[in-house]
Protein backbone atom coordinates (compact mmCIF):
# COMPACT_ATOMS: atom_id res chain seq x y z
CA UNK A 1 0.00 0.00 0.00
CA UNK A 2 1.12 3.38 -0.66
CA UNK A 3 1.18 6.18 1.94
CA UNK A 4 -0.03 9.12 0.45
CA UNK A 5 -1.03 10.57 3.65
CA UNK A 6 1.50 13.24 3.81
CA UNK A 7 0.76 14.23 0.05
CA UNK A 8 -0.92 17.04 -1.02
CA UNK A 9 -2.04 16.96 -4.69
CA UNK A 10 -2.62 19.91 -6.60
CA UNK A 11 -5.57 19.50 -9.65
CA UNK A 12 -6.29 21.27 -12.77
CA UNK A 13 -9.85 20.76 -13.93
CA UNK A 14 -10.76 19.63 -10.94
CA UNK A 15 -14.45 20.60 -11.62
CA UNK A 16 -15.59 17.55 -13.15
CA UNK A 17 -14.56 14.19 -15.38
CA UNK A 18 -10.66 13.30 -14.74
CA UNK A 19 -10.12 16.04 -12.10
CA UNK A 20 -12.64 15.66 -9.87
CA UNK A 21 -12.40 11.32 -9.95
CA UNK A 22 -8.54 11.85 -9.49
CA UNK A 23 -9.43 14.14 -6.41
CA UNK A 24 -11.70 11.45 -5.02
CA UNK A 25 -9.42 8.89 -5.54
CA UNK A 26 -6.36 10.86 -3.71
CA UNK A 27 -8.85 11.81 -1.10
CA UNK A 28 -10.12 7.85 -0.38
CA UNK A 29 -6.49 7.46 0.02
CA UNK A 30 -5.73 9.64 2.84
CA UNK A 31 -4.13 12.52 0.69
CA UNK A 32 -5.12 16.22 1.05
CA UNK A 33 -6.20 17.81 -2.63
CA UNK A 34 -6.30 21.64 -3.37
CA UNK A 35 -9.04 20.98 -6.03
CA UNK A 36 -8.97 24.21 -8.86
CA UNK A 37 -11.68 25.12 -11.48
CA UNK A 38 -13.77 27.56 -13.28
CA UNK A 39 -16.88 26.70 -11.80
CA UNK A 40 -17.39 28.08 -8.24
CA UNK A 41 -20.33 25.99 -7.77
CA UNK A 42 -19.17 22.52 -9.00
CA UNK A 43 -16.07 23.24 -6.43
CA UNK A 44 -18.35 24.05 -3.43
CA UNK A 45 -20.26 20.63 -4.33
CA UNK A 46 -16.72 18.33 -4.31
CA UNK A 47 -15.53 20.30 -0.97
CA UNK A 48 -19.27 19.14 0.33
CA UNK A 49 -18.65 15.76 -1.18
CA UNK A 50 -15.23 15.33 0.29
CA UNK A 51 -14.86 16.75 3.09
CA UNK A 52 -11.73 19.39 5.06
CA UNK A 53 -9.06 17.28 3.21
CA UNK A 54 -9.90 18.85 0.30
CA UNK A 55 -9.21 22.96 -0.63
CA UNK A 56 -10.72 24.52 -3.45
CA UNK A 57 -9.69 27.77 -5.54
CA UNK A 58 -11.26 29.19 -8.24
CA UNK A 59 -8.94 29.28 -11.01
CA UNK A 60 -8.34 30.08 -14.29
CA UNK A 61 -5.08 28.03 -15.39
CA UNK A 62 -4.96 31.03 -18.30
CA UNK A 63 -4.25 33.81 -16.07
CA UNK A 64 -0.97 33.85 -15.07
CA UNK A 65 -0.65 35.77 -12.33
CA UNK A 66 -3.83 34.50 -10.91
CA UNK A 67 -1.85 30.82 -10.86
CA UNK A 68 0.68 32.15 -9.08
CA UNK A 69 -0.98 33.98 -6.50
CA UNK A 70 -3.09 30.68 -5.82
CA UNK A 71 -0.35 28.57 -5.04
CA UNK A 72 1.82 31.56 -3.06
CA UNK A 73 -1.42 32.04 -0.71
CA UNK A 74 -2.38 28.14 0.12
CA UNK A 75 -3.17 27.79 3.99
CA UNK A 76 -0.09 25.64 5.11
CA UNK A 77 -2.16 22.44 5.40
CA UNK A 78 -1.70 22.41 1.73
CA UNK A 79 1.11 24.52 1.12
CA UNK A 80 3.73 21.73 0.20
CA UNK A 81 2.13 20.45 -2.63
CA UNK A 82 3.83 17.25 -3.65
CA UNK A 83 1.94 15.81 -6.47
CA UNK A 84 0.53 18.30 -9.82
CA UNK A 85 -1.89 16.73 -12.01
CA UNK A 86 -2.20 19.34 -15.06
CA UNK A 87 -5.57 18.13 -15.86
CA UNK A 88 -7.32 21.32 -17.13
CA UNK A 89 -7.56 20.98 -21.02
CA UNK A 90 -10.17 21.45 -23.98
CA UNK A 91 -11.11 20.83 -27.48
CA UNK A 92 -13.07 23.62 -29.32
CA UNK A 93 -14.64 23.28 -33.06
CA UNK A 94 -13.30 19.73 -34.69
CA UNK A 95 -13.60 21.04 -38.30
CA UNK A 96 -10.87 21.95 -40.42
CA UNK A 97 -8.12 24.49 -39.71
CA UNK A 98 -9.14 26.87 -42.04
CA UNK A 99 -13.25 26.88 -41.28
CA UNK A 100 -12.71 26.84 -37.38
CA UNK A 101 -12.90 30.09 -35.55
CA UNK A 102 -9.59 31.18 -34.83
CA UNK A 103 -10.78 32.59 -31.31
CA UNK A 104 -11.43 28.39 -30.54
CA UNK A 105 -7.93 27.85 -31.66
CA UNK A 106 -6.33 30.15 -29.12
CA UNK A 107 -7.96 29.24 -26.67
CA UNK A 108 -7.11 25.43 -26.36
CA UNK A 109 -3.65 27.00 -26.95
CA UNK A 110 -3.52 29.68 -24.04
CA UNK A 111 -5.64 26.48 -21.21
CA UNK A 112 -3.53 23.53 -23.33
CA UNK A 113 -0.47 25.03 -23.43
CA UNK A 114 -0.09 28.53 -21.45
CA UNK A 115 -1.73 26.96 -18.31
CA UNK A 116 0.42 23.54 -18.21
CA UNK A 117 3.26 26.61 -18.23
CA UNK A 118 1.75 28.74 -15.48
CA UNK A 119 1.11 26.34 -13.20
CA UNK A 120 4.05 24.10 -13.42
CA UNK A 121 6.45 27.32 -13.39
CA UNK A 122 4.48 28.07 -9.79
CA UNK A 123 4.52 24.33 -8.09
CA UNK A 124 7.80 23.08 -9.39
CA UNK A 125 10.16 25.45 -7.45
CA UNK A 126 8.96 23.69 -4.51
CA UNK A 127 9.48 20.26 -4.89
CA UNK A 128 12.87 21.33 -5.77
CA UNK A 129 13.20 23.04 -3.18
CA UNK A 130 11.92 19.80 -1.11
CA UNK A 131 13.88 17.19 -3.57
CA UNK A 132 10.48 16.06 -4.06
CA UNK A 133 7.89 15.40 -6.23
CA UNK A 134 5.32 14.16 -9.03
CA UNK A 135 3.98 16.12 -11.76
CA UNK A 136 1.51 14.29 -13.65
CA UNK A 137 0.67 16.00 -17.62
CA UNK A 138 -2.53 14.91 -18.88
CA UNK A 139 -2.07 14.89 -22.45
CA UNK A 140 -4.23 12.56 -25.45
CA UNK A 141 -3.77 9.67 -28.24
CA UNK A 142 -4.85 12.87 -30.55
CA UNK A 143 -1.18 14.65 -29.58
CA UNK A 144 0.26 10.85 -30.94
CA UNK A 145 -1.80 10.43 -34.12
CA UNK A 146 -3.53 12.31 -36.50
CA UNK A 147 -6.51 12.74 -36.70
CA UNK A 148 -8.52 15.10 -38.68
CA UNK A 149 -10.17 17.48 -37.15
CA UNK A 150 -7.63 18.00 -34.65
CA UNK A 151 -5.01 20.03 -36.74
CA UNK A 152 -4.37 22.46 -32.99
CA UNK A 153 -5.71 20.27 -30.32
CA UNK A 154 -3.20 17.47 -30.77
CA UNK A 155 -0.48 20.07 -31.70
CA UNK A 156 -1.65 21.18 -27.94
CA UNK A 157 -1.53 18.39 -26.84
CA UNK A 158 2.20 17.28 -28.43
CA UNK A 159 3.23 19.66 -27.15
CA UNK A 160 2.46 18.13 -23.38
CA UNK A 161 3.77 15.37 -24.78
CA UNK A 162 7.11 16.60 -25.34
CA UNK A 163 7.20 19.37 -22.35
CA UNK A 164 6.58 16.20 -20.43
CA UNK A 165 9.79 14.48 -21.34
CA UNK A 166 12.02 17.24 -21.85
CA UNK A 167 10.75 18.36 -18.18
CA UNK A 168 11.74 14.78 -17.39
CA UNK A 169 15.05 15.35 -18.68
CA UNK A 170 15.93 18.35 -17.22
CA UNK A 171 15.32 16.87 -13.75
CA UNK A 172 17.68 14.32 -13.96
CA UNK A 173 19.37 14.06 -10.24
CA UNK A 174 16.44 15.44 -8.45
CA UNK A 175 13.61 13.14 -6.88
CA UNK A 176 11.02 14.41 -8.91
CA UNK A 177 9.09 12.24 -11.23
CA UNK A 178 7.42 13.62 -14.69
CA UNK A 179 4.62 11.78 -16.28
CA UNK A 180 2.77 12.23 -19.31
CA UNK A 181 -0.96 10.23 -19.18
CA UNK A 182 -2.54 9.83 -22.88
CA UNK A 183 -5.92 8.82 -22.96
CA UNK A 184 -8.74 7.93 -25.60
CA UNK A 185 -11.68 7.87 -25.28
CA UNK A 186 -12.87 8.79 -21.74
CA UNK A 187 -16.29 9.35 -20.20
CA UNK A 188 -15.74 12.82 -19.68
CA UNK A 189 -17.82 16.56 -20.89
CA UNK A 190 -14.74 16.56 -23.62
CA UNK A 191 -17.77 16.12 -26.75
CA UNK A 192 -20.08 18.05 -24.33
CA UNK A 193 -17.72 21.09 -24.75
CA UNK A 194 -16.05 20.48 -28.04
CA UNK A 195 -20.45 20.61 -28.95
CA UNK A 196 -21.14 23.67 -27.31
CA UNK A 197 -22.73 22.18 -24.68
CA UNK A 198 -24.70 19.57 -26.83
CA UNK A 199 -25.97 17.24 -24.52
CA UNK A 200 -26.46 14.51 -26.81
CA UNK A 201 -23.41 15.06 -29.01
CA UNK A 202 -21.86 12.39 -26.11
CA UNK A 203 -23.92 9.68 -26.80
CA UNK A 204 -23.98 10.17 -30.69
CA UNK A 205 -20.23 10.10 -30.74
CA UNK A 206 -19.76 7.39 -28.40
CA UNK A 207 -22.69 5.19 -29.31
CA UNK A 208 -21.81 1.33 -29.40
CA UNK A 209 -18.74 2.11 -27.78
CA UNK A 210 -17.63 0.91 -24.30
CA UNK A 211 -15.67 3.41 -23.58
CA UNK A 212 -12.89 4.23 -20.13
CA UNK A 213 -14.81 5.58 -17.19
CA UNK A 214 -12.80 8.67 -15.26
CA UNK A 215 -12.64 6.30 -12.11
CA UNK A 216 -10.96 3.77 -14.24
CA UNK A 217 -8.59 6.39 -15.39
CA UNK A 218 -8.17 7.87 -12.30
CA UNK A 219 -6.81 4.36 -10.94
CA UNK A 220 -4.47 4.45 -13.75
CA UNK A 221 -3.16 7.30 -12.99
CA UNK A 222 -2.72 6.42 -9.28
CA UNK A 223 -1.25 3.25 -10.14
CA UNK A 224 1.47 5.29 -11.97
CA UNK A 225 2.23 7.40 -8.70
CA UNK A 226 1.87 4.48 -6.02
CA UNK A 227 5.24 2.91 -8.02
CA UNK A 228 7.84 2.72 -6.46
CA UNK A 229 9.88 5.86 -5.87
CA UNK A 230 12.41 5.23 -7.92
CA UNK A 231 10.64 4.51 -10.51
CA UNK A 232 9.34 6.82 -13.06
CA UNK A 233 6.09 6.08 -15.61
CA UNK A 234 7.35 8.58 -18.41
CA UNK A 235 4.15 7.53 -21.20
CA UNK A 236 1.15 6.10 -20.35
CA UNK A 237 -1.47 5.29 -23.74
CA UNK A 238 -4.50 4.20 -22.45
CA UNK A 239 -7.19 3.49 -24.95
CA UNK A 240 -10.73 1.48 -24.96
CA UNK A 241 -10.46 -1.70 -26.56
CA UNK A 242 -13.23 -0.25 -29.16
CA UNK A 243 -11.23 2.32 -30.05
CA UNK A 244 -7.89 2.29 -32.37
CA UNK A 245 -6.00 5.21 -34.31
CA UNK A 246 -7.12 5.35 -37.95
CA UNK A 247 -5.72 4.21 -40.88
CA UNK A 248 -3.62 5.83 -43.37
CA UNK A 249 -5.67 7.57 -45.35
CA UNK A 250 -5.30 8.12 -49.58
CA UNK A 251 -7.05 10.39 -51.85
CA UNK A 252 -7.36 8.96 -55.28
CA UNK A 253 -8.38 11.37 -58.17
CA UNK A 254 -11.58 10.21 -59.86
Amino acid sequence: MTDVSNDVVFITGATAGMGAAFARRFISEGARVVATGRRAERLDSLRQELGDRLHTSVLDVCDREAVQQCVASLPPDFAEISVLINNAGLSLGGGKFQEDELDDMLTMIDTNIKGVVHVTHAVLPGMIERDRGHIFNIGSVGGVYNVPGNSIYGSTKSFVHMFTLDLRAELLGHHIRVSVLEPGAVDTEFIEVRARGDKTARDRHYKGMRIISADEFADILFYAYSLPPHVNANIIEVMPTDQNWNRVAIHRET
